[in-house]
């Protein structure tokens, strides 16, 4: 079992940034691919950004390509999605996940944290 908390997430303006964080405990994170994903109201969750196991690739969505940057430092069990330039169609509860394979597919994924909200305002 991993359990994942996420944290980081808050209000922002337009223009401005977050780093969120993902801890995972339970079993070690670092033999799981982890990918960030997002779900605004009245929408499907949609996938954001992903990292291999050691860290070595990186994949992300086009919306956010030039932007959001995922990282991970496996010694503290802990996965990152630094995002900047934010803009209001960011807005949206932001989860992290752990899976065997670094995929855009939900449902590759095994464990899922509760989620945190960002919140960009115009």
């Amino acid at each position: 079992q991993v359990q994942l908390v996420e944290s980081g997430g808050g209000l922002v303006q337009a223009g401005g940034f977050l780093r969120l964080s993902c801890a995972a405990s339970g079993r070690t994170c670092s033999s799981y691919a982890m990918g960030w994903f997002r779900q605004a109201p009245g929408k499907e969750r949609e996938f954001v950004a992903a990292i291999g196991w050691s860290g070595g690739r990186t994949y992300n969505t086009d919306s956010v390509k030039g932007r959001f940057t995922i990282s991970r430092d496996n010694a503290k069990n802990t996965v990152y999605l630094q995002m900047n330039s934010l803009n209001p169609e960011d807005t949206a509860v932001y989860y992290c996940a752990a899976g065997r394979l670094a995929s855009t597919r939900p449902g590759t994924y095994v464990y899922w944290g509760q989620g945190t909200q960002v919140t960009v305002s115009s």
